[in-house]
């Protein structure tokens, strides 16, 4: 199924289409794009064309299945494709690559993302739309049942977030690459908190890869997802020969240099708006820290401008005072 790098090459060549997008990229773009190819390098899934394309839940829900399945530790089956949140999207289409909602067979709602750049303040934004996706469930349940609907209708949500680059919090915990939160009370008492939320750290997994191999079914498939390395491709199909049909499925796709060099090119400008966005995000931080830290030292001088010129009114009214008893006497 693999070409060479030099049939590639001519196919392009022959196209003036092919050949301006090929020529417009960068050097290293365009050997990464011949690497792809030509099969000299894997494709990293967390591209959202090809995401989209090996996990489509709508046409291979027991691809997506199995992944959700090895990432919550339980047998769970991918029944429905929800509707995104069109103001959501648009509003952040930015940084989020791919964000699919789905129903399990449970009823539990999953809401997975991949991020090429992680976002500053991970944990508030994870948050508001955590709390979106269970309000957008609850509207959705009440409005079914009507008057039968019950709070216990109300089935777990999971927000789920793969970060092909962490932000910096993530750094600090090298050794790990799950972190996944729910709410806990402090007495002890059980309740049925409904808000679930998993981030993973790809590039953190990918440096335990290298240092340990793979060695479960999660780390088959963060393989899989983050991991370009035929090395490692070769160890995942040999331990794990159900990834060997997805494999096939998209160097079929790279058979179409037409169609991956179109899904490529929207890679290239999906990073490239990722990164400035991300830069915008980091600098505004900056300045913002920079300015409280203005206010800060304004503030202590004024301070300190306040302790002075009561000083002088003491100074003064002492002198005024000595200047009176020198008179008297």
């Amino acid at each position: 199924m693999i070409r060479e790098k030099s049939d590639i090459l001519a196919e392009i060549s022959d196209s003036p289409e092919l050949s301006s997008t090929f020529n417009n990229w960068s050097q290293k773009q365009q050997n990464i794009f011949l690497d792809i190819c030509s099969g000299a390098r894997g494709i990293k899934m967390l591209y959202d064309s090809f995401f989209k394309e090996i996990l489509n839940p709508e046409h291979n829900p027991e691809r997506l299945s199995s992944l959700l399945s090895a990432l919550l530790e339980r047998k769970v089956t991918v029944k429905n494709v929800l509707p995104n949140d069109s103001e959501r999207i648009a509003d952040e289409s930015a940084l989020v690559i791919t964000d699919i909602v789905v129903e399990l067979e449970d009823g539990t709602i999953a809401n997975v993302e991949v991020q090429k750049v992680g976002y500053l303040f991970p944990g508030e934004r994870a948050s508001c739309y955590s709390a979106d996706l269970l309000l957008r469930q609850y509207k959705r349940v009440r409005d079914e049942r009507r008057d039968d609907f019950s709070y216990k209708d109300i089935a777990p949500v999971y927000t789920i977030i793969f970060m092909e680059k962490s932000p910096h919090i993530f750094k600090k915990f090298a050794e790990d690459y799950i972190h996944s939160i729910t709410a806990t009370s402090d007495t002890g008492i059980k309740l049925n908190l409904l808000q679930n939320i998993i981030f993973i750290p790809v590039d953190i997994f990918l440096n335990k890869l290298h240092n340990e191999g793979i060695k479960t079914k999660l780390d088959a498939w963060l393989t899989f997802l983050g991991c370009d390395e035929p090395a490692y491709i070769m160890e995942l199909i040999q331990k794990y020969p159900y990834f060997k049909t997805m494999y096939s499925h998209i160097y079929d796709m790279c058979r179409n240099i037409e169609g991956v060099m179109n899904m490529f090119s929207k890679e290239l400008q999906l990073m490239d708006r990722n990164t400035a966005k991300y830069m915008i995000d980091e600098l505004q931080e900056q300045l913002d820290t920079a300015n409280s830290t203005i206010r800060e030292k304004e503030a202590a001088l004024s301070e300190k401008e306040a302790a002075l010129s009561e000083k002088d009114a003491i100074i003064a009214r002492l002198q005024a005072e000595l200047e009176a008893q020198k008179s008297k006497n």
